[in-house]
């Protein structure tokens, strides 16, 4: 088979790309690098199987083209949520190249599996999540909610296709993946700047009162989660939790990161208001029910927290020493 990857250059994308041409496929890559990196693509960029594309999804003339002789697309690009900037690109990247997807998956009869994430479930206190539980979107003057909001049209848009135009789709919602590769920012989770913190042996800053929850899952399972949905039949036209059901608060993965970095050195943390970056809301706990990825996948993430956060450090130190950090 031959898969399209959008944002291969970026987190999961890349970790992806190397797995699907370690089985033998061929892959698309298509990224405008605006948040992906060319380290990232290293050990695969020269493959014979392996075509990069600097493009972006907002070109729909791009994405057709892109998607020419494919027999699947793995939609991973997207912007998230915006901590610190407008909600303006969140919006209209997603949307737009959700849309591009679709218009050139009819085109080329191209099955879809696109990216969702936890985060649509917003506020819903029902945890853990199903996949049919309901959505709980927040406040929408806070602009937090936007990248929710912006992958519960994209989901939408999905079964509308289908409905319309019969496209075979498959919808995965990720909970917080971490591992190599990962964004060293904000943008790649709270996981990636405690390990800098640690590393530099400064405060690790911790948004609110540390007692939300979050489910982290290591990069491997997550990859493995859609490599089942590309090759089972049974997952098309379905949405799926991918990720891992250990429950931490952040508080308390601050605290296991500083112990995996600096040992039982006393861990130096520094509690940010949410004021701080204006008008803001967060979710307070976020576990999935994988029991449908387990039944119909036979899905089982395999990496613990501490033993992926290990590895994940081990890398960190890695790609600081290339980017001269």
């Amino acid at each position: 088979m031959k898969i399209l990857i959008t944002g291969v250059a970026g987190f999961i994308g890349s970790n992806l790309a190397l797995a699907l041409l370690e089985r033998g496929y061929t892959v698309v890559g298509m990224d405008n690098m605006s948040q992906g990196h060319e380290l990232n693509m290293a050990d695969f960029i020269h493959h014979p199987r392996f075509t990069m594309l600097r493009e972006d999804v907002r070109d729909a003339t791009a994405v057709n083209r892109a998607m020419e002789g494919c027999n699947a697309v793995v939609h991973l690009a997207a912007y998230k949520i915006p901590r610190y900037s407008d909600a303006l690109d969140t919006l209209l990247i997603n949307s737009i190249g959700s849309h591009n997807v679709l218009e050139a998956a009819i085109k080329h009869k191209c099955r879809v599996l696109s990216a969702s994430t936890s985060d649509v479930y917003g506020k819903n206190p029902n945890v853990p999540f199903r996949e049919d539980s309901d959505l709980v979107i927040g406040n929408p003057t806070i602009k937090r909610w936007a990248y929710a909001i912006s992958k519960v049209f994209d989901e939408q848009l999905h079964f509308a296709y289908h409905d319309r135009h019969g496209l075979e789709f498959v919808i995965l919602r990720f909970f917080g993946g971490y591992g190599p590769n990962q964004n060293l920012t904000w943008w790649g989770g709270p996981q990636s700047v405690f390990i800098n913190a640690a590393l530099e042996e400064r405060e690790i800053e911790i948004h609110g009162d540390g007692q939300q929850t979050r489910s982290f899952t290591y990069v491997s399972d997550h990859v493995d989660g859609i490599m089942r949905c590309i090759e089972n039949p049974a997952a098309v036209n379905r949405v799926f939790n991918l990720g891992a059901v250990e429950e931490i608060t952040i508080e308390g993965l601050g605290r296991l990161i500083w112990r995996l970095v600096r040992g039982d050195d006393p861990p130096k943390l520094k509690f940010i208001p949410y004021t701080a970056f204006g008008n803001y809301e967060d979710v307070r706990r976020r576990v999935p029910d994988i029991s449908l990825a387990r039944q119909l996948l036979g899905y089982e993430p395999q990496v613990d927290l501490e033993s992926g956060l290990q590895r994940t450090i081990v890398w960190q130190i890695q790609r600081r020493a290339q980017l001269k950090l």
